[in-house]
């Protein structure tokens, strides 16, 4: 394959002299990943602060944690995040734990799905939370049987601490977005869609951000940006979101998304569901999750922000969440190519609806799988046939739905490579005697490469990347070996050798796992 000016100039025939020839020595190039849902900014500042995510275990993160405080004891507060709540009973860890380790100074540690915090005492002191705080409507406090909060702090809940936390910088948040760059690039990302550009969680907004990379010279990927959705607020916002779409967009970073949350995560029952979570005994409770926008209203947002250009991105866990997105997308235009992200319950009734309205399935691969997190948190509160409706990735593509995929880091791992190996054979890399997760619902290897290539690149409306042709992009990938030719068992242990956007390479090294 020859490459000239940023575009692929030829392919498959004798190339004559080049001035750097990469032999891929028994590899494969392919075009490069594209994460249609990330985090780059918050997962790049996770890893520069109290990162919790290569630990597994309560004993592993409060070893960590410790370690940190520590090592920063000019910190005034223990900041970062990345904990598995499969980690702990419930999924709901304890102030008293972090106590123990971090006892004289606040903490405040979200969990990888960003939809709940661990705080310690002293956090919960400062902001004031006591067994008389109501919990807000869009979350709650987890408590004990006296009603004194436990240190767990479910969605909203996370703003009472949240807003508490030192102002981070400009030049913070800068290097939080080169690291989560180069990052990625190291697992062969060459670009993608940050799926919360805005204030969240005790983030400031990443706009301004990504505007200072793209003017200076240092975004290297092709981002589109995501506007974040105030839920607290309605239609007023709408011309704000559209300052702020020409405001940010410039030279590789396009603000051209925005981005709702729906619902929460099945995990601590904010999922939204058409049917009632069961409880531990099997029986039906009175807890259908959280539509966190109005369903009518929900319409009539997603109509005004189809009708000035935008594209909508919808996070939708629960089988109603995923219902009233596509209700919402009855009648926009299909060329704006909106998406719903996650789809971890789509009711059999609604998957033929994608095709149909033009609506694509931004796909979370590596979740498809019995996990601790699944087999403990999710499989008993749903119930057996509920149980077989999550992540139908086979049934959307059957139905002609159009597959799109990323990984939603740093709620999980940025690998694509693992990812894909999770949709075709429904368990996780490496998991030996596992049983495989609805292997019905399994897509073939050619599927999942194409969802994270020239799928994800189509939702960000870049037509010309996500393949190899003459006059394409050239946004490649070196993959230390072609797993198309060997055993559907080690997919996920392909490594990455090269990444290149626009023909330059952008990183060279060894990235496996």
């Amino acid at each position: 394959m020859l490459v000239g000016a940023g575009r692929i100039l030829a392919v498959g025939r004798e190339l004559g002299e080049a001035d750097d020839v990469v032999d891929l020595q028994g590899g494969l190039i392919s075009p490069g990943f594209v994460d249609a849902h990330v985090h780059a900014v918050q997962g790049g500042l996770e890893r520069t602060r109290c990162d919790l995510t290569e630990g597994e275990t309560r004993e592993d993160y409060l070893r960590i944690i410790k370690e940190y405080a520590d090592g920063h004891p000019d910190r005034p507060w223990i900041l970062g995040g990345g904990w598995a709540m499969s980690a702990f009973p419930g999924g709901t860890p304890t102030a008293a734990d972090l106590d123990a380790v971090v006892p004289d100074r606040p903490v405040f540690l979200p969990n990888r799905d960003h939809h709940g915090a661990w705080v310690n005492t002293r956090a919960l002191e400062l902001a004031g939370v006591d067994r008389h705080t109501p919990d807000p409507p869009d979350g709650r406090f987890e408590r004990d049987a006296d009603g004194h909060p436990t240190g767990t702090l479910h969605e909203g809940a996370m703003h009472a601490v949240a807003s508490l936390t030192p102002q981070t910088t400009d030049d913070e948040y800068y290097e939080g977005l080169l690291e989560g760059q180069r990052y990625l690039h190291s697992y062969g990302v060459t670009g993608w869609q940050d799926a919360i550009v805005g204030a969240y969680a005790g983030m400031d907004d990443p706009g301004p951000t990504y505007l200072r990379a793209a003017r200076e010279g240092d975004l290297s990927a092709h981002v589109v940006g995501a506007l974040w959705w105030d839920r607290s607020r309605g239609e007023e916002q709408m011309a704000g979101l559209v300052e702020r779409r020409d405001a940010y967009t410039h030279g590789q970073f396009r603000a051209t998304s925005v981005k709702i949350m729906q619902d929460g995560v099945a995990e601590n029952f904010t999922a939204a569901l058409v049917e009632p979570y069961l409880d531990r005994c099997g029986h039906a409770t009175s807890n259908t999750g959280h539509s966190f926008v109005d369903p009518v209203e929900l319409r009539e947002y997603v109509r005004l922000l189809d009708a000035v250009g935008f594209q909508v991105h919808v996070h939708a866990i629960g089988d109603r969440g995923a219902r009233e997105a596509l209700d919402a997308f009855e009648g926009t235009d299909p060329e704006r190519r909106h998406h719903i992200a996650h789809l971890q319950l789509v009711h059999p009734d609604d998957v033929r609806r994608f095709a149909g309205l033009g609506v694509a399935a931004n796909l979370q691969m590596l979740w498809a799988c019995l996990d601790e997190q699944m087999v403990e948190l999710t499989l008993p509160f749903l119930g057996e046939e509920r149980a077989t409706w999550q992540y139908p990735f086979g049934d959307l593509e059957r139905a002609g739905a159009r597959l799109v995929a990323g990984s939603d880091w740093p709620v999980s791992t940025p690998n694509p490579l693992e990812a894909i190996h999770v949709a075709v054979n429904r368990m996780e890399h490496g998991a030996v005697g596992s049983r495989r997760f609805l292997p019905e619902q399994a897509i073939a290897l050619e599927t999942a490469f194409a969802a994270y290539t020239s799928g994800s690149a189509w939702i960000n409306h870049r037509d010309n990347a996500g393949m190899l042709r003459p006059g394409a992009t050239a946004d490649l990938v070196v993959l230390d070996r072609d797993p198309f030719a060997g055993s559907a068992d080690d997919i996920g242990g392909t490594g990455v050798v090269s990444t290149w956007v626009d023909g330059t390479r952008v990183f060279e090294g060894y990235r496996q796992r």
